[in-house]
């Protein structure tokens, strides 16, 4: 087993899961890239070694995409061949790194705008890959992928927003939309769960419903086959969207997730409209 299929095997991801829906050729591609995204996520978030060491990981793994890995390991080389067989611009590759770099200290975006420029960074260049491996056409696919990138980090967002302020501070919702319906970084830290925390929360969430809407209007038909996988990963984001939102957001109480038989329903849907294309 390759370095990047156990990385992925031991993955519990909405993501990894998606995944077994591609062929076999495209299959062991997106598996290198989603190793490659876990461990660039991972080396950013691992409060146990120090802030210069992640940040000097970070910036070999850019450097490297840019110029060669001088002694690159398995999956470095791995990600290079596959970069080269998929045409994928380097550009895309380097955004997530520097996204993830980013989160090395505790986050504020003032607004939307800041906001979706790290979004763009950590999911959209994401989505410009794996539509890439997936086959989706470019540039028509596009539109879709952005719009769907978006939505599904935002939705990260407000599944994490506890997780992510206990995790070093950082809080990811916009500071004026915190403002706008007057909930303080304090209420956040203290857990404050009361109608104005619900109000942002919908808020936020209608943004995300938003987006949905476009990456769901933007798929053409050719590209519905290939672009399965990310249909997938489109309902169970959306669907758990759905979850958090009748639960009223109870994200200080719990972290919000689909069941197994849940997503295997979306997956079996999926696979039968894709099957039909």
């Amino acid at each position: 087993m390759t370095e990047a299929a156990k990385i992925t095997s031991q993955a519990k991801s909405n993501l990894a899961f998606a995944l077994r829906i591609l062929p076999k050729e495209r299959r062991d591609d997106a598996v290198i890239f989603y190793a490659f995204c876990r461990v660039i996520d991972d080396l950013a978030d691992d409060l146990g070694v120090p802030v210069e060491q992640r940040e000097k990981g970070l910036m070999e793994w850019r450097e490297g995409l840019e110029e060669g890995f001088p002694n690159g390991d398995a999956l470095q080389l791995d990600v290079l061949a596959m970069q080269q067989r998929r045409q994928i611009p380097t550009e895309l590759l380097v955004a997530i790194v520097d996204g993830c770099r980013m989160d090395l200290r505790p986050q504020r975006f003032e607004t939307w705008d800041e906001l979706s420029g790290y979004t763009w960074k950590v999911a959209c260049a994401v989505g410009l890959i794996a539509m890439r491996i997936f086959g989706g056409e470019v540039p028509g696919c596009e539109k879709y992928a952005v719009a769907l990138g978006h939505a599904l980090q935002i939705t990260n967002i407000l599944r994490d927003v506890r997780e992510d302020f206990d995790n070093g501070g950082r809080i990811y919702l916009p500071i004026e939309d915190l403002r706008k319906f007057g909930y303080s970084e304090g209420d956040l830290a203290g857990k404050v769960q009361d109608e104005r925390f619900f109000k942002l929360m919908n808020y936020e969430a209608d943004r995300a419903e938003g987006f949905y809407r476009e990456a769901e209007a933007s798929l053409q038909n050719v590209d519905r086959k290939a672009m399965v996988a990310a249909e997938v990963m489109r309902e169970i984001y959306q669907t758990l969207l759905g979850k958090m939102r009748r639960d009223g957001f109870r994200v200080h109480e719990q972290r919000y997730r689909l069941s197994k038989a849940r997503k295997m329903t979306i997956f079996s849907k999926h696979l039968m409209r894709g099957a039909m294309a």
